[in-house]
């Protein structure tokens, strides 16, 4: 039994975002990644979960990529305020899926507020400007997507 009831949380408590891009699957992630960097994130990790499991496990998975997106000066924040456990969800992912060609999904959750919720990180004062600072830089970049 799961120590809390995931019907109870509010896409909001985790920080979830998400909007669709009429465009080639290539194009948005470089779109993306453009778009994340403008607004204060590095991009230090970036796979395609699709490929390595179409490739490794004969999955047909359709087009699925993984940005993984790092705010160095927040992300050292983190780490002080939750003892270094933060670490363990970082980088701070967005994911770009084909629903169909032409069109991706682009979705994000805060790994600052899930920290919080599971208790990786304090429910504090410090957090919460952590939380409100991360929040505003991927707001940033939804709103330019």
């Amino acid at each position: 039994m799961l120590p809390i009831d995931p019907a109870q949380i509010d896409p909001e408590d985790i920080g979830e975002k998400q909007t669709v891009l009429e465009m080639d699957h290539e194009e948005a992630i470089e779109h993306v990644r453009e778009v994340f960097t403008d607004a204060g994130f590095g991009i230090p990790v970036e796979f395609s979960p699709s490929e390595l499991l179409n490739e490794k496990g004969d999955a047909d998975r359709d087009p699925y990529y993984a940005l993984g997106a790092c705010n160095p000066a927040v992300a050292d924040q983190a780490l002080d305020a939750s003892d270094g456990q933060l670490g363990a969800l970082f980088p701070c992912n967005v994911v770009v899926w084909e629903e169909e060609p032409g069109r991706q999904r682009v979705y994000h959750v805060s790994i600052m507020r899930i920290a919080r919720l599971v208790g990786m990180a304090p429910d504090d004062d410090e957090m919460a400007d952590i939380v409100a600072k991360t929040g505003e830089l991927v707001d940033t970049a939804f709103e330019e997507l």
